[in-house]
């Protein structure tokens, strides 16, 4: 089939739209850490039922000790670390600034391939990065009382916001390298398909992260409120879908849309979640919409386009 590589992006960057004015809902009905949990744990039964469908077997198999190494790394980045940071932006700021903060991930991913596998940058791809930032400035800054310029945001959600992008283009290239230990002789003889490498990957990145999100649920003493989410019919519905649009379906089709497509084509269309998320965020948050939050959110997914297409 013609552009499937593109028309899996395109449907990536609306189910990460839906994940993100869902994880907004559910991380302040149950707090962050707590959805977390149950989104990985969610996952992770998710993945089990696939593997079993497929293969037979609910464990992903053919997985070598350095490709796991490198997945559960790039879980304890990518999950921990960054879905923390982006959560946590949501409660703050909203989904909307947060997703727009995000279009700095695929440009924090070419900085971290250029220190670790040695991808060269051009030079218009640091004038990409200039768009992509100026795009976000048009949008989230103004003229203060006592300053010309001034943060319209709470700061601490905005470094929140970058943490969560600089995560995730970190943990996006660990993957990558995750993935390139994976023997596709080895998975042919078993029996496993190609396509089902993604998914291999991303089971091996939600066990990191269930495990470091208990973890900090434990050391911040807020296991109660994991066991009253339990008892949540409407937040365990919210986590189920954030689950399945975020974890399984958004971040499994995401790696599996550049087996299809150009990287850089792929990850553009897919950054068009600051566009798509403008309308629900007003339906749904009445979060008001600005003439320069529309211009800077085009300007930022420009920025990108401009950082793959050149």
């Amino acid at each position: 089939m013609a552009y499937i590589g593109e028309l899996i992006s395109i449907g990536v960057a609306f189910s990460w739209t839906a994940t993100a004015l869902l994880s907004e809902f559910g991380s302040k009905r149950l707090g962050n850490l707590t959805l977390n949990v149950l989104r990985m744990a969610l996952a992770l039964v998710f993945s089990l039922v696939l593997f079993g469908v497929v293969t037979g077997n609910p464990l992903p198999i053919g997985v070598s000790g350095d490709a796991c190494g490198w997945m559960l790394l790039s879980g304890l980045v990518g999950y921990v670390i960054g879905d923390f940071c982006l959560f946590q932006c949501y409660i703050i700021i909203g989904s909307r600034y947060g997703q727009l903060f995000m279009t700095l991930a695929p440009l924090s991913a070419a900085l971290m391939a250029w220190v670790t596998l040695g991808q060269q940058m051009k030079s218009m791809s640091i004038v990409a990065m200039l768009v992509t930032l100026l795009g976000i400035s048009i949008s989230v800054l103004g003229r203060g009382e006592h300053h010309k310029v001034s943060l319209k945001l709470p700061l601490n959600g905005v470094l929140y916001a970058i943490g969560a992008a600089v995560c995730q283009g970190v943990g996006l290239v660990l993957s990558k390298i995750g993935m390139d230990h994976y023997d596709l002789a080895t998975l042919a003889d078993l029996g496993v398909p190609e396509w089902t490498i993604p998914f291999s990957a991303n089971f091996y990145r939600c066990l990191a992260g269930i495990v470091g999100f208990l973890l900090l649920l434990y050391y911040r003493d807020e296991m109660g409120l994991l066991r009253e989410a339990m008892h949540d019919k409407k937040g365990l519905s919210v986590a189920t879908a954030t689950t399945i649009f975020g974890p399984f379906v958004g971040v499994g089709f995401s790696l599996m849309a550049v087996q299809y497509t150009a990287a850089g084509i792929a990850s553009t269309l897919m950054a068009m979640t600051p566009i798509i998320i403008l309308l629900p965020s007003y339906w749904l948050f009445h979060e008001k919409i600005t003439w320069k939050a529309v211009v800077g959110a085009f300007i930022s997914v420009i920025g990108v386009s401009l950082f793959f297409l050149v």
